[in-house]
């Protein structure tokens, strides 16, 4: 059976950059309280011609140049992302009309920061059964539009970007996505959200009493769950591939929070040097956060071609899961 065999990848990201020391004059913290409770030291912030679409462009020609694939040879595209452009239409066509790929059909994944995850699950089974030969997969979201730069709960966290990885059906390989683990519980989706836009609390009737325009995090809830969860996720798709914490190369896990990937590769018994961390430099991403670090550790030489490296994620919903690519 053909394998989902990645071509190429890049990644996009906004040229503002947003420091702890320019959040001490926006509202009550200070870079030791942000660096010692998150790890992170800066988050990329999308100007006013800046886009989710406009990411999702820029990283997925950097990946498609990567590749030497042209945007007319795809066949699908798909992204995973929660912060769309519009609510419909869907920014996979929009990617596909700027990209020129005519040849392509084109979805949306809505699983928040595990939507990279999911959508690569969703694609490669397409070229494993040759109902498609060639896909881009764009991991992207601009949280930042949802921020309330007031609440220092979460206006410390979120930064914007967009990943995306050229996927080709290949025979005669052990390289390629192996297996992938998708979970959920949806008791948790208190815990993560925004209250208005969509069809329940619709933006052309104002926002109801006691509710915010804003993104709302209950982060001891979050923390808890996500310590848990990125560590089980983990474990099961090496269960199910027979594999060991010993066989990977690299540890790719979504860029959330530097306690909780600490805590994820200690349950592996990962080494540092195992472990791809870049959270300090973009603060969680969301959907963009795995494949902007895949692309960065790709650039650094630490991953190359053969290796197996294994990404994990978690999000709103609550979603999360984990897979292993054999690069």
């Amino acid at each position: 059976m053909p394998k989902a065999v990645v071509q190429g990848i890049g990644h996009a990201v906004p040229e503002k950059v947003l420091t702890n020391a320019n959040l001490e004059e926006l509202v009550e913290t200070n870079d030791e309280w942000i660096t010692q409770r998150t790890g992170i030291k800066e988050r990329r912030i999308c100007g006013p011609d800046d886009s989710c679409t406009s990411l999702s462009v820029a990283a997925a020609r950097r990946a498609l140049t990567n590749a030497g694939i042209a945007p007319e040879e795809l066949d699908m595209i798909t992204v995973g992302t929660v912060t769309g452009d519009f609510p419909f239409p869907s920014a996979s066509c929009l990617v596909q009309e700027q990209l020129g790929a005519v040849n392509a059909g084109a979805f949306d994944v809505g699983a928040a920061c595990a939507g990279f995850i999911y959508s690569m699950a969703s694609v490669a089974p397409m070229l494993e059964t040759g109902k498609i030969k060639t896909a881009l997969v764009v991991g992207v979201d601009v949280l930042s539009r949802y921020v309330d730069y007031t609440d220092r709960s979460t206006c410390v966290l979120f930064g914007d970007g967009a990943g995306a990885v050229v996927l080709r059906a290949e025979e005669g390989t052990d390289r390629g996505v192996m297996d992938t683990v998708l979970l959920s519980d949806g008791t948790g989706a208190k815990h993560i959200g925004l209250d208005v836009g969509g069809t329940k609390n619709p933006p052309n009737r104002g926002i109801p009493e006691g509710m915010s325009p804003y993104l709302y995090m209950a982060g001891a809830e979050v923390y808890r769950f996500a310590v848990g969860a990125m560590g089980d996720a983990c474990e099961r798709v090496l269960e199910r591939t027979g594999l060991a914490a010993t066989d990977i190369d690299l540890f790719v896990p979504h860029q959330a929070n530097l306690r909780i990937i600490e805590s994820a590769a200690k349950r592996l018994e990962l080494p540092n040097e195992k472990v791809f961390v870049n959270v300090q430099k973009y603060g969680n991403t969301s959907g963009g956060s795995i494949p902007i670090a895949l692309s960065e550790a790709v650039e650094q030489g630490r991953l190359k071609k053969g290796d197996l490296v294994m990404t994990v994620g978690f999000g709103a919903g609550l979603v999360w899961g984990a897979n292993l690519i054999r690069w």
